[in-house]
């Protein structure tokens, strides 16, 4: 086939071998589901690049949890509650947080190397409970009862709990370990005839899902080379992350498109909080946003304006420490005050040798912006970073779809609330994906006797056949910031959702979107992610979500069927997503957590006209160039980050 010939699109979909369960999706929810089911059913796990392509690999922070004879879970939750600005789910977070020492202790045994404090390299690990277990030889206690693991602080945690592994390079030392697991149980499989197994197929990204009498009953995939493909499960499970590439600036990979979210919402499951990204605070100020992560500053790093002056003190007690969204918004504002300019992260009281040793990823790429961090401070600025909305589910992974289970950043479990605590996102990945996993066995063992659809190709719920104006039942974000708000909150989502969507109903939280009458303007998806990022980022106005949304529905959907790469499945996702998230936006008229509307009418009201001609100048500054244009002073100017960023 020659290079610009297009495969033929109205073939139907080949169907691969049916399974047990299907997992989409490799990060560390995904591949921790697929190894606790695969002990006992049939396993399919597909993921769209790579195994280990995706944003687990690139977490820097850590993983949190009370795993110091001196911490306690009942804290740890205190601080994730806090965080979440009062629109936690408290038992969700109980879960995570009770859960979290056996979890990482489940990563250790499975070989994850955590950095350890001081010279207790011999040391013991944890126990089943979170509890130190002392190395053969050593007898009881190490260290007086103290962790044998270095634990770091991080913004708006009351003490240090962070596990860190290779320095900055936890997510990584995770997904090596996990995807080896994998790969090791797939080869198992192949050679052992009882129990479960594990199937594995990379370069394969989701389509849609299939869904029959109203459960999903498995999805349609389309391979590197566009072939579509159809595979019928008796449970399928969403683990497909984030949608950063939703923004013109993000820390997440380019994999990043939200395909399982947007694939759920199309099949009819339910979505919440849409409306809550947040916002990675210290991003370098050049191409490609790399994160500096939060621990930096639990080192002692501060961050200043453009004049050397610290400023966070004089906005939350915490300081550095305060919560993201606290921090990436004063950022903002004070970018604002200074045309634009980007602040500084200023790392230099630690020291260019241990900066060297405790963050290597960061200091490699720092150094290869042509910053000495040890001696000079680091322009940064905030990017799009984690969405605490996504797919709702219970606290076993059921979505209101029937045969349908999410899990990791793409599910919305209710852990975060309005805003993610710091290093809370490995470990809810671990957590839920462990029990998505176990859900999952009960789901297969349940249907056992029940024969799959024979016709899946022709399964596909087409998105024009659903209904997107959201009337059928306009549910709207809860809590906090929706006092104005028209619509009925969503009932507790920790009971059991499974079956509780009646045949025929669509359950999917609103105002859902709606293209336009003959949308059909065509599109990049740059012109995407630049509007999302001027309108809908770390600071929003009604007008600024109205503008987007008109704009949005403008845009012509991209015609599934006529797809003949993964790129254009993504930027049809994209598109979808956007809207979603605008509508929940607008839907909630109040600033929580991630969500600030700098025209709540809360602020609004006790301020005069002089401060609300403030708040206008503040928006008239705030566009996306603004608030990430690449410094030109602190960069060295024979660097290629510099001169890419000169150039723009």
């Amino acid at each position: 086939m020659g290079a610009h010939e297009q495969l033929p699109t109205d073939l139907p979909p080949t169907d691969l071998r049916p399974t047990d369960l299907l997992v989409i999706g490799s990060g560390i929810a995904g591949l921790t589901a697929a190894l606790h089911a695969a002990r006992s059913v049939d396993v399919l796990l597909v993921t769209k690049a790579e195994l280990a392509e995706g944003s687990t690999r690139y977490a820097q922070g850590g993983i949190a949890g009370a795993v110091d004879p001196s911490d306690t879970a009942a804290e740890h939750e205190q601080d994730t509650l806090a965080a979440g600005a009062g629109l936690c789910d408290a038992e969700a977070v109980r879960v995570l947080c009770d859960e979290g020492p056996a979890t990482i202790a489940d990563l250790i045994d499975r070989g994850v190397a955590f950095d350890r404090a001081g010279d207790l390299e011999s040391a013991g690990g944890l126990d089943a409970a979170g509890d130190l277990e002392p190395a053969d030889g050593l007898g009881s206690g190490i260290g007086a009862g103290r962790s044998p693991y270095a634990l770091g602080l991080e913004g708006a945690h009351s003490r240090p709990r962070i596990l860190h592994a290779g320095g900055d390079a936890t997510g990584r030392a995770i997904e090596e370990v996990l995807v080896d697991a994998v790969r090791d149980r797939a080869t198992e499989s192949s050679s052992s005839a009882t129990g479960g197994s594990l199937a594995l197929r990379e370069h394969t990204a989701l389509v849609d899902l299939l869904v029959d009498g109203g459960r999903v009953v498995g999805a349609e995939l389309m391979a590197a080379d566009g072939t579509r493909l159809a595979v019928r499960a008796r449970a399928t499970l969403l683990a497909t992350g984030g949608a950063g590439q939703l923004f013109s600036h993000t820390t997440n990979p380019s994999v990043s498109t939200g395909d399982g979210i947007a694939a759920a919402w199309r099949a009819g499951a339910a979505v919440e909080d849409l409306e809550f990204y947040q916002f990675h605070p210290t991003a370098l100020a050049a191409p490609g946003s790399f994160l500096i992560s939060e621990a930096v500053r639990g080192e002692g790093a501060v961050l200043r304006d453009e004049h050397g002056r610290r400023f966070l003190p004089a906005i939350d007690p915490r300081a550095e420490l305060a919560p993201r969204d606290v921090v990436a918004r004063a950022i903002a504002q004070v970018m604002a005050a200074q045309d634009g300019r980007p602040v500084v992260l200023d790392a230099t009281s630690i020291g260019a040798d241990q900066l060297r040793e405790r963050f290597p990823t960061i200091d490699a790429a720092v150094r290869g912006a042509g910053v000495d961090w040890g001696s000079e401070p680091v322009p940064v600025t905030p990017a799009a970073h984690y969405w605490m909305g996504g797919i709702r589910t219970d606290l076993d992974g059921r979505t209101t779809l029937p045969g349908l289970l999410a899990a990791g950043e793409c599910a919305r479990t209710g852990v975060h609330g309005a805003n993610r605590l710091a290093s809370n996102s490995l470990l809810e990945g671990a957590v839920f994906g462990a029990r998505a996993g176990a859900t999952a066995v009960e789901q297969v063992r349940a249907t056992a006797s029940a024969a799959l659809p024979v016709a899946a190709a022709a399964l596909p719920v087409a998105a024009a056949a659903l209904p997107v104006t959201g009337t059928a039942l306009p549910i709207a974000p809860r809590g906090a910031g929706c006092a104005a708000s028209p619509y009925t909150a969503l009932p507790a989502h920790h009971a059991p959702v499974d079956a509780a969507v009646p045949a025929g109903s669509d359950p999917r939280p609103g105002p859902s979107p709606a293209p336009g009458p003959g949308a059909s303007e065509r599109w990049t998806r740059a012109e995407l992610q630049e509007l999302l990022w001027s309108h809908a980022g770390l600071l929003r106005t009604g007008e600024q979500l109205d503008a987007a949304a008109a704009q949005l529905a403008s845009w012509g959907d991209p015609d599934p069927a006529s797809c003949t790469t993964v790129a254009e499945l993504e930027d049809r996702n994209l598109l979808h997503l956007a809207r979603l998230l605008i509508a929940h936006a607008l839907a909630r008229p109040g600033s929580v957590g991630a969500h600030h509307r700098l025209d709540d009418p809360r602020h609004l009201a006790t301020q005069g006209p002089a401060d609300n001609q403030g708040h206008a100048e503040a928006r008239g500054r705030t566009d996306a160039h603004e608030l990430v244009g690449a410094p030109t002073s602190a960069l060295s100017a024979d660097s290629e980050p510099a001169q890419e960023a000169l150039a723009c």
